[in-house]
């Protein structure tokens, strides 16, 4: 299709909010022109325009009929009526733009520039089929003359009416090749300075006679007859007539940028690098109290969080640019490769690990004897959870974890006394009973699922996870989707509280890219009826904070909350109780992170995270991002490799910590499955006919 039009509304400025203006797309020119109504297109009354080349498109994927076009430092934001039209308008502003994005010498390769010979010569062809056409027509109307029947008289004078109304419609095409083929001289003069010669005759010839000559010729020779029918009987009433229909016609220059009429215009969300220091800058990191113990063991590929460097991530925009030329709006991202100088240093396993940055708020949990309580300190844990897994003011990716890779690490929880007791049955076995435990496996490649367990066999407390990463492209941002859920399962007082996970969206890649969360997400416990309800709440783009987060608890039955949150999820969050009490909720700026533990790199298995990746680890830290890649590489082709022999084996992969069981993930061995074994063991080692069974059955 090589034209779009229709109604779509853009935003103007705050005072005026949303209008109404009537869209033209031209795939050929690549341009996005806008007027105030569709009667002021007619009239060719532009009240603004946008140039495709080198633009890239926006969705917010929280409101399915806006989106955004950035391009020459500015970004444009429509609204269509629904979803379907957006789509409509998406798909040909994306066919636009690689179709004037892409290097000349591919548009060559796969389309023919015709020249302006060869032009003249389609439009004297065409002249000389017309002039066939209307000697034909001539014959007709002779033999209607001479025609007895008046059937066959009306059957010939029908045909007659056909064909007098297509040597029209070629006349008028062929006026208006001639005024198109102007416009492209017009158009070489301002952007190439003077025509050449080819150009400048071809252009006087248009000047002095207004369309081909052979056309003039045809009009000359058939223009009395033609004045009698109706038709332009002249070449400049003829042109006048084109000029001042109500057909459209393209502006005779392409623009040199983007623009728009309005003065009080308001451009938002492009080149965030040259605001100033406003509240849309990209978020500061705070520094973070980091606890550590004495006999900590201290890595100094993980553990040592480096300062960004954003000029060198400034340096990589054509990278990113030509990335994202190979992808299109809600493309899924799984299977794409990203270069590697925008990879976090760490696994998405360990990032994982980091919901638990605060592990004594988890195991609070168990303190509380009421219900009630219990659930708001679920709340308290979960809200606290997120702020921990972004160490840098830029937003970068984990590693994709590979099959078969795991995590495995441990907390000490502030002011608990330490236990000898070592936990060998557990999901860490060289655990204390008094630590929180956790491990993760990528359990899935495609689909890529991460599964993960923590518990603090002491407390009798534990929680079972999945999560299904699934990128989307949303043209300036990146939606990560973490589909799953994770289980808390508190033992003394056998209850399960079900929790799912927000949306992490990268905003702003093309320069300093930084991290928000957005989406529904809920907390139930089935037991008690508790539930609460939260909404992380993506930054509109005029106006509004980042990283607002809205909580509400219910008890059961009831339709109003006994205690509603609100704050930012990366900093403070307020209570307020329907009893009329208020409090400081959770104040991520001055919790101490609780810092995990693992074990050296040299005494891990071959696929623990921090060993599996230490080499693409170490060349990033350096900066040798040509190095990095080249183990990154290494790993996923190992991973290619085994897959393959799997399958051509007939094999299927066999994980190590847990099991699929319906659309879930679980641990195999929880807290729970082990203290039963133990109180079965027991039984029946206390009953003399259990125990001959038992020792029967070993």
């Amino acid at each position: 299709m090589a034209t779009i039009e229709g109604p779509l509304s853009k935003w103007t400025n705050v005072m005026k909010g949303w209008q109404y203006r009537w869209f033209v797309l031209d795939e050929n020119t690549g341009l996005l022109s806008y007027y105030t109504s569709k009667e002021k297109m007619m009239r060719g009354s532009r009240r603004g325009c946008v140039r495709l080349k080198g633009a890239i498109i926006g969705i917010d994927d929280e409101d399915d009929s806006t989106f955004t076009i950035t391009v020459d430092q500015k970004t444009f934001h429509f609204q269509a009526r629904d979803a379907e039209e957006r789509e409509r308008w998406i798909g040909g502003l994306e066919e636009a733009i690689l179709r004037h994005t892409q290097p000349l010498s591919k548009q060559r390769e796969s389309k023919h520039i015709p020249s302006t010979a060869e032009f003249d010569s389609k439009v004297a062809e065409t002249d000389a089929y017309l002039q066939l056409l209307i000697d034909q027509t001539k014959a007709l109307d002779e033999k209607i003359e001479q025609c007895d029947d008046p059937a066959a008289r009306e059957k010939y004078s029908v045909i007659k009416v056909a064909a007098e109304t297509m040597i029209e419609s070629i006349k008028q095409s062929i006026v208006l090749l001639q005024m198109s083929k102007q416009q492209i001289a017009d158009q070489a003069m301002v952007e190439n300075g003077p025509l050449t010669p080819p150009l400048q005759a071809a252009a006087g010839s248009i000047e002095e006679n207004g369309i081909s000559p052979a056309v003039d010729a045809l009009l000359e020779e058939e223009g009395g007859d033609m004045e009698q029918d109706g038709s332009v009987g002249a070449q400049s009433h003829m042109m006048s007539a084109y000029s001042n229909s109500d057909m459209h016609v393209p502006p005779r220059v392409m623009p040199m940028t983007s623009y728009s009429s309005s003065e009080d215009e308001e451009f938002y969300d492009a080149e965030e690098l040259e605001r100033s220091a406003t509240e849309d800058e990209p978020p500061k990191a705070e520094p973070v109290q980091v606890i550590a113990s004495k006999d900590d063991y201290f890595d100094e590929l993980y553990d040592e969080v480096d300062q960004e460097d954003l000029g060198s991530l400034e340096g990589q925009g054509s990278i990113v640019t030509h990335l994202l030329s190979q992808v299109r709006i809600g493309m899924d991202l799984t299977k794409i490769v990203l270069p590697t100088f925008i990879l976090e240093r760490r696994s998405l396993l360990e990032m994982f690990a980091d919901f638990f940055a605060h592990p004594d708020l988890f195991v609070g949990i168990v303190d509380f004897k009421d219900p009630k309580e219990r659930m708001i300190q679920v709340v308290r844990w979960y809200l606290s959870a997120f702020h921990a897994g972004r160490r840098s003011d830029i937003a970068k990716k984990p590693y994709n974890p590979i099959i078969g890779e795991t995590f495995q690490c441990f907390w000490d929880i502030p002011n608990m006394e330490p236990s000898d007791e070592v936990s060998d049955s557990g999901p860490v076995p060289w655990v204390h009973k008094n630590n929180l435990a956790f491990i993760a496996e990528q359990v899935s490649h495609h689909p890529p699922i991460s599964a993960f367990y923590a518990e603090h066999s002491g407390k009798r407390i534990s929680l079972d996870g999945y999560i299904w990463t699934k990128s989307k492209f949303l043209g300036l941002s990146i939606g990560v989707y973490m589909i799953g859920q994770a289980v808390i399962s508190v033992l003394d007082h056998d209850e399960e509280y079900v929790l799912t996970f927000p949306t992490g969206y990268g905003r702003s890649i093309l320069t300093v890219p930084w991290i928000e969360l957005g989406g529904k997400v809920g907390v139930q416990c089935a037991k008690t009826g508790y539930y609460a309800n939260i909404e992380f709440k993506t930054k509109p783009f005029y106006g509004g904070k980042k990283h607002q987060v809205a909580a509400a608890i219910f008890a059961p039955n009831d339709k109003k909350p006994i205690c509603t949150i609100d704050g930012e999820w990366n900093g403070v969050m307020w209570a307020q109780y329907n009893t009329g009490r208020s409090e400081k909720f959770v104040d991520t700026k001055s919790m101490p992170i609780i810092k995990k533990k693992v074990k050296p790199r040299t005494e891990q298995g071959e696929f623990e995270s921090r060993r599996l990746w230490q080499d693409v680890t170490k060349h990033l830290k350096e900066k040798n991002v040509d190095k990095a890649t080249e183990f990154k590489r290494k790993l996923e082709q190992r991973q290619r490799e085994e897959a393959k022999e799997r399958l051509e084996k007939g094999l299927k992969w066999e994980t190590k910590h847990f099991h699929e069981q319906g659309e879930h993930w679980l641990h195999h061995r929880p807290l729970l499955k082990r203290l039963q074994e133990t109180v079965t063991r027991k039984s029946r080692q206390n009953s003399p006919e259990g125990d001959s069974e038992y020792d029967s059955a070993s």
